[in-house]
């Protein structure tokens, strides 16, 4: 019956310093960082999330590469081919892409590749890539493709809008009157430019991830920190909730101190401020 902020505070020292929980008669320690015991299972709730985070942290690496270099290359290749058959063709993919809900991609996806044609394995297995990394793979090949078709679309979009924009400048007319080659003019002046917003986006994209993982993990049954949010969710373990959502907070904070680091690498004007 302690105020709201006697037990943030109580919470919070727990983080850092660990807690004690009175049992009875004996008095258990949980050290820090300390989110609490699942009402559920009496776990711990940081040993649970650690033995998860692997999972998640595999499946969004992959699907964030993926979606990266398969997102910015169409979108280039669509700007330089502007109102080609391939040009149509992408931003029609891509429109798909953002309309379609992830799990709806999902399960088309299970239903096609896994249980008609048996290409991949049906959801469920997850091996870590110390043990096989072949296996490793082929277990999380189709979630990477699922989740990083959703966010591809918008990327190649809003690449290929970039790029327009910065093939018409000046200074690329000039690169160009200069007699650098194409490739370099596209590459080191054209993508630079255009790669700012997208590194933007990037940022909150890598620290919303895990609303993605957690329909794509439900989805594929992997035993990550998605699945284990919906979980706690749908058995009202609060505890757990609380910790999901605090891990989620620390990720976005650290994608987005990333991505300002790299502006300096990208762009030589904040480099130079």
């Amino acid at each position: 019956h302690d105020p709201l902020w006697v037990q943030y505070g109580r919470f919070a020292r727990g983080i850092l310093t660990g807690a004690d929980y009175n049992t009875g008669p004996t008095t258990v320690h949980c050290p820090a960082p300390c989110f609490g015991y699942s009402f559920l299972t009496q776990n711990p709730v940081w040993p649970d999330l650690t033995d998860r985070m692997t999972v998640t942290m595999s499946l969004a690496a992959g699907a964030a590469v993926l979606w990266l270099l398969s997102g910015v290359a169409t979108g280039v290749l669509s700007a330089l081919r502007k109102g080609s058959v391939f040009d149509r063709a992408a931003m029609s993919v891509a429109l798909a892409g953002v309309s379609l809900p992830i799990f709806f991609t999902g399960l088309l996806s299970l239903s096609v590749f896994s249980y008609a044609l048996g290409w991949t394995a049906p959801g469920g297995s997850y091996v870590p890539i110390t043990q096989n990394p072949a296996q490793w793979a082929h277990d999380l090949i189709l979630p990477w493709i699922t989740l990083a078709f959703l966010y591809s679309a918008g990327y190649a979009r809003l690449t290929r809008a970039g790029m327009l924009e910065t093939m018409s400048e000046d200074y690329i007319r000039t690169a160009r009157a200069k007699g650098l080659p194409e490739r370099v003019v596209v590459i080191k002046h054209g993508l630079r430019s255009a790669l700012t917003p997208i590194l933007t986006i990037f940022g909150l994209d890598l620290g919303l991830l895990l609303g993605g993982a957690i329909l794509t993990e439900s989805t594929y049954s992997l035993p990550g920190i998605g699945k284990y949010a919906v979980d706690a969710i749908t058995t009202n373990d609060l505890p757990k909730v609380l910790g999901v959502t605090l891990v989620g907070a620390f990720f976005i904070i650290v994608a987005n101190l990333v991505v300002d680091l790299l502006y300096a690498v990208i762009d030589p004007r904040v480099r130079l401020a």
